[in-house]
């Protein structure tokens, strides 16, 4: 069985996660074959979509949202995704078990029937969307004695819910408004067969374990599906059995990487249970608040190096190390010149 390096691990997942070198495809089409992008930070996808696209801008994804062409929900790992209607709506009942399993305790605080709260909940999002905090004082009005945080937690494991608009469009903001997924995007959900699932995460993750697959879906049992599916094999220099696309890109361990930024919450530094092909050093991935588009990581030579922040037109570089930042602060150019034009870049000490 072939032994594939940890370097040659980095170059294939690179490949396909357009790092190696910007893809000239639509945002939709690279928003479905990312398998979708973290959004818990509503702009980071502008900025994941820059860094791997050629002539990305950021109206293109503004106009997906507001046509409700591309959804932000949660699915993967129970977090906020960008992903498109079609995943949103093929791909949801997969991940609405985890979101039921982990919102299960909440049920047993509560004397409401579930069958009850869903309705209500279907009636009052229906209306219009809401926050979680108006919900919560709506459902309490029901509801009285109830916890309304309860209420509002167990009501939206019943009933598959996504954020909408204006959150999520470059240049706006808006508050973590939901609606019901179906009424949002006029189709009923649907089954994807969780073979497609698993396909589409070896296309833009693997070579992978299956422990990897679980980690970047957060779903279980996904060994038996792996064990159906014609896939290639490769092994880890540890002996970890990996498995891959057969015509999936795996170019050579020599091949460029150049410096890339990307945003906060990206999933390539989060996607895998062995974070070593980009992050050897076992760094924990920072988590940062806010909307996004204005802190990040940035890679050198495919390795994850150093942490960027933008603030009052000032881009700052703080490299874990002593790294050649000729490559690096080119790229920070361009990513001000997306961001914000005539900003100054500056690599702290």
């Amino acid at each position: 069985m072939t032994t594939l390096s940890r370097r040659a691990l980095n170059r294939a997942t690179l490949a396909r996660q357009y790092l190696l070198d910007r893809a000239d495809v639509g945002a939709l089409a690279a928003i479905e074959h990312l398998g979708g992008m973290q959004s818990q930070a509503p702009l980071a996808p502008y900025v994941g979509l820059w860094t791997r696209l050629r002539d990305f801008v950021p109206d293109e994804l503004s106009k997906l949202t507001a046509e409700r062409r591309v959804v932000r929900v949660h699915l993967m790992r129970a977090t906020v995704h960008l992903v498109s209607a079609r995943d949103c709506l093929g791909w949801h009942r997969h991940f609405q078990r985890r979101l039921s399993a982990a919102y299960a305790p909440l049920h047993r605080g509560l004397t409401v029937a579930p069958g009850e709260l869903r309705a209500e909940l279907i009636r009052l999002l229906d209306e219009e969307p809401r926050t979680r905090s108006e919900l919560g004082k709506l459902l309490a009005e029901r509801w009285p004695g109830e916890d309304p945080s309860a209420l509002t937690f167990a009501a939206a494991n019943e009933v598959p819910i996504c954020q909408v608009p204006p959150r999520g469009l470059w240049g706006r903001t808006g508050p973590a408004a939901w609606a019901r997924v179906e009424t949002w995007l006029g189709e009923p959900l649907r089954t994807t067969p969780i073979d497609d699932v698993v396909l589409r995460g070896l296309g833009a993750f693997g070579p992978a374990t299956v422990a990897d697959l679980q980690m970047w879906s957060g779903l279980t049992r996904l060994a038996e599906v792996v064990g159906r599916l014609p896939l290639r094999t490769f092994q880890t220099e540890t002996g970890q059995i990996l498995y891959d696309l057969p015509d999936a890109p795996r170019p050579g361990e020599d091949v460029p990487a150049p410096a890339r930024f990307l945003p906060e919450y990206d999933n390539l530094l989060l996607a895998h249970r062995d974070r070593g092909r980009f992050n050897p050093s076992g760094r924990t991935v920072p988590l940062p608040p806010g909307n996004g588009a204005t802190t990040g990581t940035f890679l050198v030579d495919g390795l994850w190096e150093g942490t960027w922040q933008l603030r009052d037109r000032r881009l700052t570089l703080r490299p874990y190390r002593k790294i050649d930042l000729d490559l690096l602060l080119a790229e920070a150019d361009a990513l001000c010149s997306f961001l914000a034009p005539g900003a100054e870049v500056v690599v702290a000490p």
